[in-house]
C-alpha cells in the first residue's frame, strides 16, 4: 500500500493545556492573549459559510469589536443546510434528573466516537454544552417545554439518558434563526460585512499566513480578492461526494479542500456517517434523500418479516411474524443503538432478503404501539411535522401504515486537521463546525452537530482566535500582492479549462458514477479488494472529467453547471483520498467498518495498538500521494475498551 501514499513526522495538538481535564479549557482561556476593545476595530476576519457555527461565530466576533466578513453561496444566510437538522442538540444539563452530568456527556461522545477522537476536546464541548442551551433560550429559541414550563428532553441514539433539547422535528432551523438574527443585528450595527451568493473557490496564502479567500460572484461571475487578518472556514461537510445524501444539493467541499490544496492537512476523510432512518431511494431519477429525525426511534419499532421475499401488506403480517431485530439483538439500548450500528444491522437484514418496498432497500418504523399506548393525538404534537412530510414524499399515511426507511450518508467527522485552539495546520486558518474533525472521533451521536457548530461559533473561537489575532494587524496585502494575484489567476484558468473542454458527458452524470462508486466500495462496509478497485475507477473517472465533460454557459453570469463543475472536480480528488485513508486504517471503528476486522457477531473490531491515531494528510499534488502525518490519541480520564450496546 506504500505505493499510494507516503509517511510523514508526526503532528501533536501544541495548544491544548496539561492538568486535570475539568480546568483545561478555563487554563487555555486565561493564557490566551486578549485584543482590547479598541484594537479589535483595527482586525478583520473573513468567515466562509453562514450555517449555526459561520453565523454564530460571525455574530460574536461582530459583537466583540472585529470587523467581519461573512461570505455564503445562498441568496441568504437562512439557507444554510444547518437549517435542516431534525432531531435535537445535546446538553448536559440533566434537567430530567436521570443520572446526567458533563462527565457522562464526555463520556458517551468519546465512546460514541469509538475512542478516536481527543479527550480534552470533547470534554469542553461537553463543558460549553450548557452554556449553548442558555444562550438560545436567550434568543427566544422555541425549545419545547414540559406542562410546567420547563424545557422538554428526549432520547437519541447511544444513551441512557434524556439530554436533548428540541422544536419538534425543526431544531435545527428554530437554531439557525436565533443565530441568524444575532448576525443580522451584526449587520446592521456595521461590525459584520454580508456576501451573500459568492462561492469560495480559493484561499490566499502570504508569507504562510491565511490571509484571504478569492471568490465568485455567482451573480455576475466576477472573480473578486478579499482580505483579512485571519479567515475562517465553516463550510459545512463533504457528504455529497456520494452523490445520493441526506445533504442540501449545493454542500460541497472546495472551500475546505481549496485550503488542503495550500497546505492545510486533511483529518480522517474516510470517517463518514450514514444515517439509519431516511427516506428509501425510490429510482435512479432521484438527487438527493431526506433524513427522518432519529428522534421516532423513541417511539418508533424498527423490524422487517422473519422470512424472506414476504411481500404481505405490514398490516397483515402478525406479531410472531415479525422480527424487531434492534431490539432482539441489542437488548439494552434496542431501537436507541448508536447510527453505525443501526445501520449496519438494516443493511444485514436487507441482504438476507428481508427488507422491504422497492428493490428490498428499507426496514419498517412502526408507530402502531406508539399510537395505542399514547394516542394518536400525542405521538402528532411530538412528531407531526415529520410525519406530514413523510406523507408529502412517498404518499403513504404513516400513522395508518409503517414508515420505510433505509441508512443513506448524512454527516462527516472527518475534515480538515485543527489544533485545541481550531487552527488548522496553516497559520491564521481556524475552522470550525463539521468542516474540522476535532469532536466526534469515527461516529458521532445524534444531536451532537448541532451542539459542535455552536459551541465553536460562539464559545470557542471567540476565545481562542483572540491569541494569534494579538499579534495583528498583520502587514498590509491587496490584490496587487503577488500571491493574491497568482491565486486569482490560478481561479479564472481553472474556469477556462472547465468552459473550454467541451466533450460529451455532463457533470451530474459524473458525479453520478463518482456517487455510486464511494457508496460501494466505501460506505456502510469496506475491504482492501472494494478500496482499490474504487481508487482506480476514480483515477479513470477523474481523467474523463478533465477531458471529456461538457460544460455549458459562460462565466460572466449566472451559471449553475458551473458551480457544479468546480465542486465536482474537487470530490473527485477528495474521493479518492477517502479510498486512500480507508485502506490504509485496517480496523473497524465507528462508521469506518472494515470487513476484514469484525467480532465473531459481526461488530466492528478496533486495533488500538495500531490505529489510535489521528490520520492527517498532507497534500502533494493531483494524483501523487500524499503525506500521512499521525495524531497519537491518549486517553487518561476513559478506559478504551471494545464498545458494546447489548
Amino acid at each position: 500500500m506504500t505505493e499510494l501514499y507516503t509517511e510523514g513526522a508526526p503532528i501533536a495538538d501544541e495548544k491544548a493545556p496539561a492538568g486535570p481535564i475539568n480546568e483545561r479549557w478555563d487554563k487555555r482561556r486565561f493564557s490566551a492573549r486578549l485584543v482590547n476593545p479598541a484594537n479589535r476595530r483595527k482586525l478583520s476576519v473573513i468567515i466562509v459559510g453562514t450555517g449555526l457555527a459561520g453565523a454564530s461565530a460571525a455574530a460574536t466576533m461582530g459583537e466583540a469589536g472585529y470587523h467581519v466578513k461573512s461570505f455564503c453561496y445562498q441568496d441568504s444566510p437562512r439557507r444554510a443546510h444547518s437549517i435542516a437538522a431534525q432531531g435535537g442538540i445535546n446538553a448536559a444539563k440533566n434537567y430530567r434528573n436521570d443520572g446526567d452530568s458533563i462527565y457522562r456527556l464526555f463520556y458517551d461522545t468519546v465512546k460514541g466516537g469509538d475512542f478516536r477522537s481527543r479527550e480534552s476536546n470533547v470534554y469542553r464541548l461537553s463543558q460549553v454544552s450548557v452554556e449553548i442551551i442558555d444562550q438560545c433560550v436567550a434568543q427566544g429559541v422555541p425549545f419545547a417545554r414540559e406542562y410546567g414550563g420547563l424545557l422538554d428532553n428526549r432520547s437519541f441514539g447511544g444513551v441512557q439518558v434524556s439530554r436533548t433539547f428540541y422544536a419538534r422535528g425543526q431544531t435545527g432551523q428554530q437554531l439557525l434563526i436565533g443565530a441568524y438574527q444575532a448576525l443580522e443585528r451584526q449587520v446592521a450595527a456595521g461590525t459584520v460585512e454580508m456576501n451573500t451568493r459568492h462561492e469560495m473557490l480559493e484561499l490566499i496564502v502570504v508569507d504562510g499566513r491565511a490571509r484571504g479567500i478569492v471568490a465568485r460572484d455567482m451573480v455576475t461571475g466576477e472573480i473578486e480578492t478579499h482580505f483579512a487578518d485571519a479567515v475562517v472556514l465553516a463550510s459545512g461537510g463533504y457528504g455529497n461526494v456520494f452523490f445520493l445524501s441526506t445533504n442540501a444539493m449545493g454542500c460541497n467541499v472546495t472551500a475546505s479542500w481549496r485550503a488542503h490544496r495550500k497546505g492545510a492537512h486533511f483529518a480522517n476523510p474516510c470517517y463518514t456517517q450514514i444515517h439509519p432512518t431516511c427516506i428509501p431511494v425510490s429510482g435512479e431519477y432521484q438527487s438527493k434523500l431526506t433524513l427522518m429525525s432519529e428522534s421516532l426511534r423513541n417511539d418508533g419499532r424498527i423490524w422487517v418479516p422473519k422470512e424472506a421475499g414476504d411481500k404481505r401488506d405490514p398490516r397483515e403480517i402478525p406479531e410472531d411474524e415479525r422480527d424487531y431485530y434492534l431490539e432482539r439483538i441489542y437488548p439494552s439500548f434496542g431501537n436507541l443503538v448508536p447510527r453505525d450500528i443501526a445501520s449496519r444491522a438494516a443493511k444485514n437484514v436487507c441482504d438476507e432478503g428481508r427488507g422491504v418496498g422497492p428493490g428490498g432497500l428499507g426496514v419498517y418504523l412502526d408507530f402502531a404501539d406508539a399510537i395505542k399506548r399514547m394516542g394518536r393525538p400525542a405521538v402528532e404534537a411530538k412528531y407531526g411535522n415529520l410525519f406530514d412530510m413523510y406523507q408529502r414524499i412517498t404518499g403513504e399515511n404513516p400513522y395508518e401504515v409503517p414508515m420505510r426507511i433505509y441508512p443513506a450518508v448524512h454527516y462527516t467527522m472527518g475534515g480538515l486537521w485543527v489544533d485545541y485552539d481550531l487552527q488548522s495546520s496553516i497559520p491564521g486558518l481556524f475552522v470550525t463546525g463539521e468542516a474540522n474533525f476535532s469532536d466526534h472521533g469515527a461516529n458521532r451521536l445524534g444531536a451532537s452537530a448541532l451542539m459542535q457548530g455552536l459551541a465553536d461559533g460562539y464559545f470557542v473561537l471567540p476565545n481562542t482566535i483572540n491569541d494569534y489575532l494579538a499579534d495583528g494587524p498583520f502587514e498590509e496585502v491587496d490584490a496587487s500582492t503577488p500571491e493574491a494575484k497568482e491565486a486569482a489567476e490560478s481561479v479564472r484558468s481553472r474556469i477556462d479549462k472547465l468552459l473550454s473542454i467541451d466533450g460529451e458527458r455532463t457533470v451530474d452524470s459524473i458525479h453520478k458514477e463518482l456517487g455510486h462508486i464511494m457508496w460501494e466500495y466505501c460506505g456502510m462496509e469496506r475491504d482492501e479488494e472494494g478500496l482499490r478497485k474504487a481508487i482506480d475507477r476514480i483515477r479513470e473517472l477523474r481523467e474523463e472529467f478533465w477531458t471529456n465533460v461538457k460544460v455549458l454557459g459562460s462565466n460572466d453570469e449566472l451559471n449553475q453547471a458551473l458551480e457544479k463543475a468546480g465542486r465536482v472536480a474537487d470530490f473527485l480528488e477528495l474521493g479518492e483520498l477517502m479510498c486512500i485513508d480507508a485502506l490504509h486504517r485496517r480496523e473497524s471503528c465507528g462508521g469506518h467498518f472494515r470487513a476484514e476486522s469484525q467480532t465473531e457477531d459481526g461488530e466492528a473490531l478496533r486495533h488500538d495498538d495500531a490505529y489510535a491515531y489521528v490520520a492527517a494528510w498532507e497534500f502533494t499534488g493531483t494524483g501523487e500521494p500524499p503525506v500521512l502525518h499521525k495524531e497519537a490519541l491518549e486517553y487518561e480520564y476513559v478506559e478504551m475498551k471494545q464498545r458494546s450496546y447489548k
